[in-house]
């Protein structure tokens, strides 16, 4: 979700209120009612923490040979078990005939290229299954055909899948956006009629790549709730491949938003509105979500609160310092106002994927005995890891994770997906934080810990993907040296992202080779 640190000369460097908090090194236990702590003193947010200095530009630029032995030595000290690999589909591997049937391109060049990746010892294959291709057309009409040929083939090359149940629009992805995948064609005509299905920001604008939280429980959709309309789905899914299940298919992750992540669409890059590291705008303005504020905060006894979102909270490309929501004082997010908001805003996107998955945990139960047949059911949420060593995380609030100094937003979380018997995949396995550019206070390490850490307490298993392409070899062994982390619990598998013809260039081919037969390793 997140692009690639690209430092901009142009963004407000400096720090003076921002202050660089670590995450706990032991979490502590925060009350859940803390609507009293408006005035926190500085002291108050360091307890519990300690003070990182911005990491020095010679720091850690050690030479490629050297980053590599010492990963080297972490791996072999540790106590390996083969992580299975899976490589996603091209971004482009369907397209729409003239018919208006989905279509599978490059057919011989796909069949080859999974003949390669077998070779190599690749595990498995990511699939997308997109809501708009299989349900395009008219409601409660679903066309596999396109799926059970990929399918075929995949199986053919004696590779294992992944299935990704997406409920996302991927157009902004392709050249222009002009290709693609949209949402289905009746649900955009809704659309048309009801922009207010989508999630808007206080400037009325609009994104078309999910469907608003909002309208989780409204029958606007031909007489059907979005939550029905993606439980149908899934069933539909199990009904046509449940021969598959547990044999070929391994995994299968659930969409919860848009790129398929569990958060709002508060950074969007495909439009211009938003650009790294900008902290992101909140995304509750359209009629259904307000409403629901409306409610709850009459509920609260605030009615007052009711009306619109945090109007300090700056715009897209903001840094956090001289927005006063994202510092201290009584009308940041430490405010009653502050807790308040972000209380609702998290907790709305936590109970959507609550009922989904637990619809999605009910599907695969017979599936779920952990044995040579078991299928693993995956939730997906971002790494949002700009300004995380901040105090207010500013882009992690826009996106929909309360994760502050006073709050870990991430233990929640873990605790539904456990509920549910549900596996975590994040991201930015690549990255680390001496890598990062100053100033923006990155964190995709110390992101990747915190979740880590309360995924073990909860009992919640975790699997990887690389944020960005990567082909080079301090990536690729970035990545290893994550998912053999010899004081973290192992991961369950990791998917590459993803497979494109950069893939097969020779030296690329070479690393990634040497990469799989790492992941394969027992």
């Amino acid at each position: 979700m997140a692009e690639k640190c690209l430092v901009n000369s142009s963004c407000n460097n400096s720090s003076n209120n921002t202050f660089s908090l670590y995450c706990f090194q032991k979490r502590t236990t925060i009350q859940s009612n803390f609507r009293n702590v408006s005035t926190i003193t500085c002291s108050s947010f360091k307890k519990g923490f300690y003070i990182r200095n911005n990491v020095s530009p010679n720091r850690a630029f050690k030479s490629m040979a050297y980053q590599e032995k010492s990963r080297f030595i972490i791996l072999e000290s540790s106590k390996r078990k083969k992580v299975p690999l899976f490589v996603m589909m091209p971004e482009d591997t369907f397209g729409i005939d003239t018919s208006g049937n989905a279509k599978i391109k490059k057919i011989r060049a796909i069949a080859a290229s999974l003949k390669a990746l077998k070779s190599a010892g690749v595990h498995g294959i990511t699939v997308e299954v997109w809501w708009g291709i299989v349900e395009r057309s008219s409601p409660s009409e679903y066309n596999w055909q396109v799926y059970e040929e990929l399918f075929k083939l995949i199986s053919d090359s004696g590779l294992k899948l992944h299935v990704a149940l997406s409920f996302h629009a991927n157009m902004h992805l392709t050249t222009n956006g002009k290709q693609g995948v949209s949402l289905p064609l009746w649900i955009m005509e809704i659309g048309r009629l009801n922009n207010d299905i989508y999630y808007r920001d206080r400037h009325g604008f609009s994104n078309h790549d999910y469907l608003t939280l909002g309208v989780d429980r409204v029958p606007i959709f031909c007489g059907r709730t979005a939550l029905q309309c993606y439980e149908d789905f899934m069933l539909s899914f199990k009904k046509k491949f449940e021969h598959l299940m547990g044999s070929i298919i391994k995994e299968i992750s659930i969409g919860l938003g848009p790129s398929g992540e569990l958060r709002y669409p508060a950074h969007p890059s495909n439009d211009g509105r938003w650009r790294f590291p900008g902290i992101g705008e909140f995304q509750c303005y359209d009629k259904y979500m307000m409403e629901d504020l409306e409610l709850v905060a009459c509920i609260e006894g605030k009615p007052e609160w009711g009306c619109k979102g945090p109007e300090n909270a700056g715009c897209y490309n903001s840094v956090p310092d001289g927005v006063p929501f994202f510092e201290y004082g009584p009308e940041s997010y430490v405010s009653d106002y502050g807790q308040f908001f972000l209380e609702w805003y998290s907790g709305k996107l936590l109970r959507h994927a609550d009922v989904i998955l637990e619809k999605a945990a009910k599907m695969l139960e017979k599936y779920q005995n952990d044995g040579p047949d078991s299928v693993l059911l995956v939730a997906k949420i971002a790494v949002v890891y700009w300004w995380y060593y901040t105090g207010s995380h500013p882009a992690e609030l826009t996106a929909g994770y309360y994760n502050t100094p006073l709050r870990d937003g991430y233990d929640p979380l873990a605790l539904m997906l456990s509920r549910h018997g549900a596996a975590l995949r994040v991201s930015c396995f690549e990255m680390n934080d001496h890598d990062m550019p100053r100033g923006y206070h990155c964190g995709p390490e110390g992101l990747l810990q915190q979740i880590w850490t309360v995924s073990k307490e909860r009992l919640v298993q975790l699997t990887g993907q690389n944020e960005t392409e990567i082909f080079d070899t301090q990536g690729l062994m970035q990545i290893i040296a994550n998912c053999y982390n010899p004081h973290r619990a192992g991961v369950k598998s990791f998917t590459y992202s993803r497979m494109n013809a950069k893939v097969f260039i020779p030296e690329n081919w070479n690393n990634f080779s040497r990469f799989v037969r790492h992941m394969n390793l027992e």
